[in-house]
């Protein structure tokens, strides 16, 4: 078995209140996490900012896209105004 590494984090008061109940501690925090690495932007790495470079890229894709609401669910997406 390969060894594992020990992470620790601080949390406020309120997220501990939360979560100590948890029967499982560990396991959720590492579901969570592997969850939120999945949905991370693949632009930015979820930095939330784009590099100069970056910016040029999506400038340059935005030209032809653009980010919609989709009127059921609510959620952001990207749309092709290329016609086919």
């Amino acid at each position: 078995m390969k060894k594992q590494e020990i992470v620790t984090f601080k949390v406020d008061e309120n997220l501990y209140q939360i979560i100590k109940s948890i029967p499982n501690r560990s396991e959720f925090i590492r579901s969570a996490i592997i969850s939120a690495l999945g949905s991370v932007c693949p632009l930015c790495s979820g930095t939330g900012i784009l590099t100069p470079g970056q910016k040029q890229h999506w400038d340059d894709f935005a030209a032809h896209h653009s980010v919609e609401t989709c009127l059921d669910c609510h959620e952001r997406y990207l749309v092709c105004s290329i016609a086919d």
